[in-house]
């Protein structure tokens, strides 16, 4: 039969465990760290955007997943989509650009 204090460690072990399991990302879930970075990623593209006098930032929807920025929304031309998505590839961390941008 274990002790007491063997089924604590065991039972302390497992909590840790579970807790870094929970942390970690899959394909299709951001890891803390991830979400984390994701969060800075967008507001430095939202940043960008609202600098250019051409880009209205309200228009402009931006997502970030681990890395990957979607651009969505309305904007006037599409020189204006073109801008936006180059604006959006210089920041930091940015590993690639989905543009859904309407032009309306």
């Amino acid at each position: 039969m274990m002790k007491p204090h063997n089924i604590l460690k065991l039972f302390a072990c497992l909590v840790v465990a579970v807790s870094f399991w929970g942390c970690a990302s899959t394909r299709t879930h951001e890891g803390t760290g991830e979400y984390v970075d994701d969060t800075v990623i967008t507001t430095k593209v939202k940043s960008a955007i609202f600098t250019d006098p051409d880009l209205k930032v309200l228009q402009i929807n931006v997502e970030t997943f681990k890395g990957v920025v979607q651009l969505s929304g309305f904007v006037n031309s599409a020189s204006s989509v073109k801008k936006a998505r180059e604006i959006a590839k210089t920041v930091n961390g940015v590993v690639s650009v989905q543009t859904n941008l309407i032009v309306k």
